[in-house]
């Protein structure tokens, strides 16, 4: 028995009985979010995606200011081809500083990514371990800039959203981008 409840709690007494993490699924395949310490505002967007074939492409776009909010805006961050088949699956740990510091300076943000994070994900909602994975087919691969995408750890879903920018029609006859 623990002697210090802040620290480890007992079965009958846990810190949220929901737990911390949930799978999120839809017309984007499965992943995994980690809300445990995400903000109850933070675990929900709808928004643009920005698709960066790995992690220091997003932070070469932070670095140039492309990722400004007057220029990007809200936008879920997407990095594919990083699940297992690809490259077998990098942490991804150096995006958290970055993300978290667009969304203190006001900008609706996340992760979408076949790739993995460690406990590290923190304020921002990422949704991690995306399958099936780029490499492999999966629609990660299909997404462009601009695409509109949900992701809700509350209600548990992951979508693109199918609009006048992109029809399901279009989106089942676009081809996948190719995953080096």
């Amino acid at each position: 028995e623990s002697r210090d409840l802040a620290v480890l709690r007992p079965v009958a007494e846990p810190f949220d009985a929901e737990g911390g993490m949930r799978c999120v699924s839809g017309n984007l395949g499965r992943a995994i979010v980690k809300i445990s310490a995400v903000k109850h505002e933070h675990r929900q967007i709808t928004a643009p995606v920005r698709v960066y074939e790995n992690q220091n492409a997003l932070l070469a776009a932070f670095d140039m200011g492309e990722l400004a909010p007057e220029l990007a805006g809200d936008f879920i961050a997407v990095i594919r081809g990083q699940g297992p088949r690809a490259n077998g699956m990098p942490e991804l740990h150096k995006l958290t500083p970055t993300l978290s510091l667009l969304q203190d300076r006001g900008q609706r943000v996340a992760l979408l990514t076949d790739g993995r994070m460690s406990g590290a994900s923190g304020k921002v909602l990422a949704a991690i371990h995306a399958v099936p994975e780029a490499a492999d087919g999966g629609p990660l691969a299909k997404l462009q800039d601009g695409d509109v995408v949900e992701i809700d750890g509350v209600a548990g879903t992951l979508n693109i959203r199918f609009s006048g920018a992109v029809s399901e029609a279009d989106w089942q006859a676009r081809p996948a981008a190719a995953i080096d």
